[in-house]
């Protein structure tokens, strides 16, 4: 599930609800406490836009910053970053390598063992509950 996924802006209009689209496909950032029924039972983190594996329930804490944070990636995980300076501020975005949707931030504010919090859109991304 490495390869590339490159779809017309049309198809991902079709694909994703309006918000996810905005963030995922135009670097948007939903609304800072917006998902307070994030799961929080064990599962995987899914690419909304193509279902990659990204984040597991074991590397997400509560930041207090309004979106759902983890320390780090699951091993093998398509997560890409580069430089942002929009709104006259350097950050790091997060991508997801696969399909090139924008997922969030990360910082160096986070817990050990890594110190990194990737403070991620929820609504970029889908939750797989763990199987029995």
């Amino acid at each position: 599930m490495n390869e590339k996924i490159e779809k017309s802006d049309e198809e991902w209009r079709a694909q994703l609800s309006p918000l996810a689209y905005k963030v995922t496909r135009r670097h948007g950032t939903e609304r800072a406490f917006s998902h307070d029924d994030f799961p929080k039972e064990a599962g995987t983190f899914r690419c909304v836009c193509c279902g990659a594996a990204l984040f597991d329930h074991a590397r997400k804490y509560d930041s207090g910053s309004g979106w759902p944070s983890f320390w780090a990636p699951i091993e093998g995980a398509p997560i890409g970053t580069k430089e942002d300076r929009s709104f006259f501020m350097r950050r790091t975005e997060v991508h997801c390598e696969r399909c090139g949707a924008h997922l969030g931030h990360v910082f160096p504010d986070g817990p050990q063992p890594t110190g990194m919090r990737y403070c991620i859109n929820g609504v970029a991304l889908d939750f797989e509950p763990e199987s029995d």
